[in-house]
């Protein structure tokens, strides 16, 4: 089995930062793709921020400027630094990743529970 742990959420202010992390643990050979999706109540999961293996990074235009994703290979873990936080940013934040398992099925997508992130105003 592969999984996904995020971790990080939490309450903010507008203007403040939170830093999210998730971790892939499990038949992991390698992992392509991870990128971070939201939620927001009532609303359709929007995809955030993306990071290919190689490190090559894309982003919402909503994002743009604020968040920075990253990773480390090392420790199958991927980051979401959010600055300058805005309540529209409000959502449970979902991790997903592409990962290539030591086990079949080879070739597997994998989404994290999800950590709550609340901006207010």
């Amino acid at each position: 089995q592969v999984q996904l742990v995020e971790s990080g959420g939490g309450f903010v202010q507008a203007g403040g930062s939170l830093r999210l992390s998730c971790t892939a643990s499990g038949t992991i050979l390698s992992i392509n793709d991870m990128e971070w999706y939201r939620q927001a109540l009532g609303k359709q999961r929007e995809f955030v921020a993306g990071i290919t293996s190689g490190g090559s990074t894309h982003y919402a235009d909503s994002v743009k400027g604020r968040f920075t994703i990253s990773r480390d290979n090392a420790k199958n873990t991927v980051y979401l630094q959010m600055n300058s936080l805005k309540p529209e940013d409000t959502a449970v934040y979902y991790c997903n990743a592409i990962v290539i398992a030591t086990v079949l099925p080879r070739w597997r997508e994998v989404w994290g529970q999800g950590t709550s992130v609340t901006v207010s105003s």
